[in-house]
C-alpha cells in the first residue's frame, strides 16, 4: 500500500514564513541536517513532485530499499518552491524534482545551497492543444500558455521558436522571456505557474506544459504533444539534490545508487514508455 505523505496548507504556510529565518541558520541549528550530525538511522525523507518523482521513489521504496538497507520516506509537494525551502531548513533530508538551470536560477534568487547528486530522468516539454491538431493550425490572434518562473519559460520560447512559430532575438536559447521575442507571429501569450497551465488549457489554444505535469493530467507528452522537446544534449535532466554538505549522507549515496539502477531505467522505460526517458549519471 502506497503511504507517500502529502503536504498540508500548515506546513507549506510554515516554510513559506520560515525561509528568511532558516536560511541564515548556523550548523547547531536543529532545522539543519548536516551529514556529520545526520542519525542515519532514521528513513531518510525525500521531497518530490508525484509524477513522475514520487512515483520513481515509491517504487525504489517497495522493491529496491529494504534488501539495499535503506528506510526511505517520500513526501509529495505539488510546487516547484517548498521542495528546496524544505530541503535547506531540514525539513526533509532530499528532493527530486528539478533540473540544473532552474536550481541554479532558485539558489541565485534566494540564497539557498541546494546542489545535486545524481540525475535520473528527463521530462520533455511539450505543447499541446484541446482545440487544434497539428502545429500548422496555430494561427495570429490564437493564445498560447507559457510556465512564468525563469527557466521553463525560457525553455518554452526555445521549443516555440524551434518549431517555426516565433522568432527570438540571437543566442538567447534557453535564458528567453517574452522581450526577447522579435516576431510574435501574430500570438498571444499568457504566462501561468507551471502547475496551473495545464488546468488553463481549456482556455487557451495552445500550451507549453512540464512533462510532469502533463502526465498528471492524464496527457501523453510522447503521443498528445503538437512539438515535443529533444532529449540529445538536453540540460534538462531531474536529479535528486541535497543540502550543500549531505551529499556524502550514506543514506543519500544509497539511494542515489538505486535511482540509477537497471531496474529503475527499465521501471521508467515500460512505464513512461518516451514520455519520462532515463537520464543516468552524475550530477554537475
Amino acid at each position: 500500500m502506497r503511504k507517500n505523505i502529502k503536504l498540508t496548507t500548515a506546513f507549506a504556510a510554515i516554510t513559506a514564513a520560515t525561509l528568511g529565518l532558516t536560511a541564515c541558520g548556523t550548523a547547531s541549528d536543529p532545522g539543519n541536517a548536516d551529514s556529520g550530525t545526520a542519525d542515519t538511522s532514521k528513513p531518510l525523507v525525500v521531497a518530490a513532485s508525484p509524477t513522475p518523482h514520487a512515483d520513481i521513489l515509491t517504487y525504489v521504496k517497495d522493491h529496491l530499499a529494504e534488501k539495499a538497507g535503506l528506510k526511505l520516506e517520500v513526501k509529495e509537494f505539488t510546487d516547484y518552491v517548498l521542495p528546496n525551502t524544505a530541503t535547506q531548513q531540514g525539513q526533509v533530508d532530499a528532493n527530486y524534482f528539478q533540473h540544473k538551470p532552474y536550481l541554479d536560477d532558485f539558489n541565485q534568487k534566494n540564497k539557498t545551497t541546494i546542489v545535486p547528486v545524481v540525475n535520473v530522468h528527463l521530462e520533455p516539454l511539450g505543447l499541446y492543444s484541446h482545440k487544434v491538431k497539428a502545429l500548422k493550425d496555430i494561427k495570429p490572434g490564437q493564445t498560447v500558455a507559457v510556465p512564468n518562473d525563469t527557466t521553463n519559460e525560457g525553455r518554452a520560447l526555445k521549443l516555440l521558436a524551434d518549431n517555426g512559430l516565433i522568432t527570438l532575438k540571437d543566442g538567447v536559447g534557453s535564458a528567453a522571456t517574452l522581450a526577447d521575442i522579435t516576431d510574435k507571429k501574430g500570438l498571444e501569450f499568457k504566462e501561468l505557474e507551471a502547475a496551473t497551465v495545464p488546468r488553463a488549457l481549456h482556455e487557451v489554444d495552445a500550451a507549453v506544459i512540464n512533462g510532469n505535469y502533463a502526465i498528471e493530467a492524464d496527457l501523453k507528452p510522447a503521443q498528445d504533444s503538437l512539438a515535443l522537446e529533444k532529449a540529445d544534449s538536453n540540460p534538462y535532466a531531474n536529479f535528486l539534490a541535497v543540502k550543500k554538505g549531505n551529499e556524502k549522507d550514506p543514506r543519500v549515496e544509497k539511494l542515489a545508487e538505486l535511482l540509477n539502477s537497471p531496474e529503475v531505467k527499465k521501471y521508467i522505460e515500460d512505464t513512461y514508455k518516451g514520455s519520462v526517458i532515463p537520464a543516468f549519471g552524475a550530477a554537475k
